[in-house]
């Protein structure tokens, strides 16, 4: 066995032991040895014990809030805040073999993993179980029967594999497309029913760009170095994947350099993140015929028949000009290529749900090559998420009977009417804005639906998704397809405004500029967030800072933009609007100069994008900054308690930062600085509290200090 966990492999002692136990030839072996390798041998036998099996999974402990234990003492908390809140935690807690990113958020929803494995472990047991049991448990059930999965093979795509092969022209491809596309799985570009921009009332079909399977098109474009060599490793994993499906080696080498080709033509036509992240950039509401009139040659009448759409005489296209191009890159491109392109799509959106080969090779191309993640996770981790991420709701009902208390809900609605009451004081406070456009920001605070806490009013039927124990990949995509349905059965109603888009285990919240509202899940209502224990100072600091997080995001370079009741409208005056601007550009400027990793192949620091991460640099830093005031509002006339030698304004900073306490593989920061639109922790952290005079104040920090700089940066 391997026992590399201890150090040393038993097999380097020279011992082959048979049934675990020692024999009186394995002793007579033992004596030719020299001794000090016996004592070592000896030792770790006596550590792993006569089963010889590897350790059960470590159960994640709970959380705090506060935790001095995490503080980096030998650190000044004015030169690097982050490092001082968090060092002893990023000293102690590595990545691990299976993450590319380990944080105390990361280690919340481990726990909140452990709750759900708990749950279904039970609802998988054969016998009386409720509906939602039932369900959920045998959805996790076939994702845990890796024998049957391994033992299906290619079978559960075999027929829309089939279906690609046996089309004779682009007609007919189209319409297996469509077919797909009706399962889940999509190509070329992507459609859903959504809220109008300009009307949040009305629901809208609307198209998109896609049709690219590397995380961003900066990955296709990019001609440096590294994004060269992903490519050459993107093609050289599609090749290998295609051959596993049954494409002799040359063939699959072939369609695989056709794909890449294809892809990058779509992704040279998409619009880049930062563009995207203007609303007014993806508002181009136009006829039907309009949009058939931009893609003249990719017969769409027949692809939504087959992904059996709606019909619909509106549509917003979110980037017109991408869609100019699909037509001549469908009409470019070889029957025999787009082929290839599509038998990919099926095999790359299914991969992770197929035999453990296809699994395997997905995870160290997407996985470890792209993220540097070297280990797969617990099978048992892969299918809890699973089942939340196809029956989110019925498996959260079970989880919040569970682990969701009734006070929490009440005691988060304090906090929230607190952070509004603190933003209505900052609006009226601030000196650039005119007081025109302050009674309409005062206005869209107002309507804001803050009542979204925990779990859905009412919770989400899945009693249309058939389940069987033994078909994991087809349970996917039955979910899949149910929920397809339930965006087509959207088109035409007003829009539904108790719909959620997280799962109430989801450790994360949400603002949504069209539904006009904030959306805190069960899943983060909890240490190191939020504390029933903790005195006011750390969940402030923690659930607070998140909650003026969501609120801010109404009121940041995107959110701005819309009223409050949800539309795309200009409601600023032109001063007022340029004044938002400068400010926004000096938060822009500060986080472009944060450099999280370097570049492997130059050696040179590779910055974030501070346009890319401006809306959440924004509502960081309004975000503690009005939960601080909310603070101060809350202990106003109140004794100022001391505890573990910190003040409250100490606490509620240190509770701030310690959320984002993290560690993260160059490979996943590199990732990240193209894709996500969050800044690294150290950066939501230290940027976060350098622009505040109120931290200098907490720790004495001298001007001019790092956490203290001459000039900061504030929009809210």
């Amino acid at each position: 066995g391997d026992y590399s966990h201890c150090g040393l492999r038993i097999a380097d002692c020279g011992l082959r032991i048979a049934n675990r136990s020692l024999t009186i030839a394995v002793y007579l072996e033992m004596f030719r040895m020299r001794l000090s390798i016996l004592v070592v041998c000896l030792f770790v036998l006596a550590a792993i014990g006569p089963a010889a099996q590897s350790p059960a999974p470590q159960r994640t402990k709970p959380l705090k809030s506060f935790d001095v234990s995490l503080i980096d003492m030998s650190v000044d908390a004015c030169t690097n805040f982050y490092q001082f809140a968090c060092g002893n935690w990023r000293r102690d807690n590595p990545v691990p073999g299976d993450k590319a990113r380990w944080g105390r958020f990361d280690q919340l929803r481990e726990l909140n993993l452990w709750t759900l494995k708990d749950i279904l472990d039970e609802a998988s047991k054969p016998g009386t179980r409720t509906p939602l049991q039932t369900q959920v448990g045998d959805f996790y059930a076939s994702c845990m029967d890796q024998a049957a999965i391994d033992s299906a093979g290619l079978q559960p795509i075999a027929s829309d594999l089939s279906r690609i092969a046996a089309a004779t022209s682009k007609e007919e491809l189209l319409r297996v497309l469509g077919a797909l596309r009706r399962d889940g799985i999509s190509a070329l570009f992507t459609f859903s029913v959504g809220a109008d921009l300009k009307d949040s009332t009305a629901t809208l079909m609307g198209v998109d760009q896609g049709g690219t399977s590397l995380p961003d098109r900066d990955y296709y474009v990019k001609d440096d170095a590294k994004n060269r060599e992903t490519r050459e490793q993107y093609v050289a994993h599609m090749t290998r994947m295609l051959a596993m499906a049954g494409a002799d080696n040359d063939l699959a080498a072939s369609n695989a350099r056709a794909v890449l080709a294809i892809e990058t033509r779509l992704a040279a036509a998409q619009l880049d993140r930062v563009g995207r992240r203007d609303p007014t950039n993806r508002d181009n509401k136009m006829t039907a015929a309009a949009l058939t009139a931009l893609v003249p040659g990719l017969d769409l009448k027949t692809y939504l028949t087959a992904a059996e759409a709606p019909a619909f005489t509106e549509v917003n296209v979110g980037w017109p000009k991408f869609f100019s191009a699909l037509d001549g890159i469908w009409a470019d491109t070889s029957l025999d290529d787009l082929k290839a392109y599509a038998r990919w799509r099926v095999l790359n959106a299914s991969a992770p749900r197929l035999a453990s080969t296809f699994e395997k090779e997905n995870f160290a191309f997407f996985s470890t090559q792209l993220r540097g993640i070297k280990e797969q996770p617990p099978r048992w981790r892969t299918c809890a998420a699973a089942v939340d991420n196809s029956l989110g709701e019925a498996l959260g009902q079970i989880y919040v009977e569970k682990a969701f208390g009734a006070d929490s809900k009440a005691r988060m609605k304090t906090l929230v009417d607190a952070l509004t009451v603190a933003l209505q004081q900052d609006i009226n406070q601030l000196d650039w804005m005119t007081q025109e456009t302050k009674v309409k920001a005062l206005e869209k605070l107002r309507l804001l639906n803050k009542n979204k806490i925990g779990y859905p009013d009412a919770w989400r039927d899945y009693s249309k998704v058939t389940v069987s124990r033994t078909d994991y990949l087809g349970n996917n995509r039955r979910a899949d397809r149910e929920d397809v349905r339930r965006d087509y059965d959207e088109l035409g109603k007003p829009v539904d405004r108790t719909r959620w888009s997280m799962t109430p285990p989801t450790v994360n919240a949400y603002y949504s500029s069209q539904l006009a509202e904030i959306v805190f899940p069960a899943g983060i209502l909890q240490p190191p967030f939020f504390d029933r224990s903790a005195d006011e100072a750390v969940n402030f600091g923690g659930i607070g800072a998140v909650i003026g997080h969501e609120l801010t995001h109404g009121f940041d370079d995107q959110g701005r933009k819309f009223d409050g009741n949800g539309n795309l409208t200009d409601w600023w005056t032109d001063a007022d609007g340029k004044a938002f601007e400068q400010r926004a550009s000096c938060v822009a400027d500060q986080y472009s100069k944060y450099s999280p990793v370097n570049d492997p192949k130059s050696g040179a620091p590779a910055y974030l994008n501070g346009r890319l991460t401006l809306g959440e640099n924004i509502g960081d830093n309004g975000g503690v900054r009005i939960a601080f005031m909310a603070l101060m509002n809350t202990l106003e006339g109140k004794p100022r308690t001391v505890v573990s030698g910190y003040t409250p304004e100490q606490r509620f900073f240190l509770g701030f930062a310690q959320v984002w306490c993290q560690n993260v593989t160059d490979a996943e920061s590199l990732q990240r600085i193209v894709t996500d639109t969050h800044s690294a922790g150290a950066f939501r952290t230290n940027g976060t509290v350098s622009n505040m005079p109120e931290f200098a104040k907490a720790f004495g920090c001298k001007p001019g200090a790092p956490m203290a700089p001459e000039n900061r940066c504030r929009v809210w």
